[in-house]
């Protein structure tokens, strides 16, 4: 299987007790966030080993973004997290037999519960809020940065796609058009459109500049109403794009039931041209959920997922069935790939975080 042949070596396992949800490298690749069940966000410093609790969100925080504030030193942190793993897995400035180098400066912005977006000095030694905006009526499920760092996107539970301006939180555009709950959001490489998600399945393409809907796509293998709980339950749990435009879409499909969220974890890949999905499967038999989604450095597709234990599932080429996989033995509730293309973290129920590495061939 080439470069997948040796995967499944965690360089740490990180974390407490509490249930995490959401997780994000920053973009030098220096510090890994996950939100956690308590409210806080958890930021682990690979280099140093040391673990700060991000305090000011009064709700559950999934979504976040992380936007870089100068050029990101992501070659001086490969090379001190390979020191690292070479000997043993350990981590902290005395086993890596030198200081560790100052963070580079990049901005955090989260999503709440309560629909705040929450900025951060991502750097900052203990970082707090240095501003708090009231973005939508309800649960704020997801942020996305456009490549250049200069527009935010947020959609929420209220049924809206919002834009705003990255660096000062000032309102751009609301995008108006889903009929449910909007559950994730990603730009396109071009920067000028943006793919939003909602809980029916239905995936819109947005022109940002007039904010006029481009098409729809579908995605309504990814719902179903289950009329004995009078439920609906699907939605983008992961969006990713890659950079040839690939779009990446994770969730669930076959429910049986929608209470206890029994189904079959589900990736579609949308051809950005034709804007037709293909289902990637995993090849094991497996109950749960699809909660992340990425693309490797390689053009690999990964994702995560929870239910009957967690996984880890990769696809190349045109095979659609996952040519292979890691088995987790707790629910996974995200992933997040590393900057260079070359790592992974997967968020636990457990409340670990677990950083893998991606062998070269």
């Amino acid at each position: 299987m080439g470069a997948l042949g040796g995967m499944g070596d965690a360089l740490q396992n990180i974390g407490g007790t509490l249930r995490l949800f959401g997780c994000r490298f920053d973009p030098s690749g220096r510090f890994l966030f996950a939100t956690a069940q308590d409210n806080t966000i958890q930021r682990f410093d690979l280099v140093t080993g040391a673990k700060v609790s991000l305090l000011g969100h009064a709700g559950w925080a999934r979504g976040m973004a992380v936007r870089a504030v100068a050029l990101p030193r992501a070659a001086d942190t490969d090379r001190l997290l390979a020191r690292s793993a070479a000997r043993g897995g350990a981590i902290g400035p005395a086993t890596l037999g030198a200081p560790a180098p100052p963070a580079d400066p990049f901005t955090l912005i989260s999503a709440d519960y309560h629909g705040k977006l929450i900025w951060w000095d991502g750097a900052a030694a203990t970082p707090v809020p240095i501003r708090t905006v009231e973005a939508h009526a309800g649960w704020c499920r997801a942020v996305a940065l456009s490549r250049d760092g200069a527009t935010l996107a947020s959609c929420g539970n209220d049924g809206l796609v919002k834009l705003w301006d990255a660096v000062t939180g000032a309102p751009r555009r609301t995008l108006e058009g889903h009929p449910a709950h909007v559950y994730n959001v990603a730009f396109h490489p071009s920067g000028t459109r943006l793919v939003s998600a909602d809980l029916m399945g239905g995936v819109k393409d947005w022109d940002t500049t007039t904010g006029a809907c481009v098409r729809d796509l579908d995605a309504r293998v990814m719902h179903k109403y289950d009329p004995t709980f009078r439920a609906d339950i699907g939605g983008a749990r992961g969006m990713a794009i890659a950079p040839d435009g690939r779009v990446a879409y994770a969730g669930i499909t076959n429910v049986s039931n929608a209470f206890a969220g029994v189904g079959n974890p589900l990736v579609l890949v949308f051809d950005w041209a034709d804007g037709k999905p293909k289902p990637l499967k995993p090849k094991d038999a497996f109950q749960g959920t699809a909660w992340g989604v990425g693309f490797l450095a390689d053009g690999t597709v990964i994702a995560a997922g929870g239910g009957n234990g967690g996984r880890v599932w990769f696809w190349q080429g045109d095979d659609a069935n996952s040519v292979h996989t890691i088995t987790i033995a707790a629910h996974v509730r995200d992933l997040a790939v590393y900057p260079t293309g070359d790592r992974f973290a997967v968020a636990c129920a457990t409340g670990a975080a677990v950083v893998y590495r991606v062998p070269s061939k």
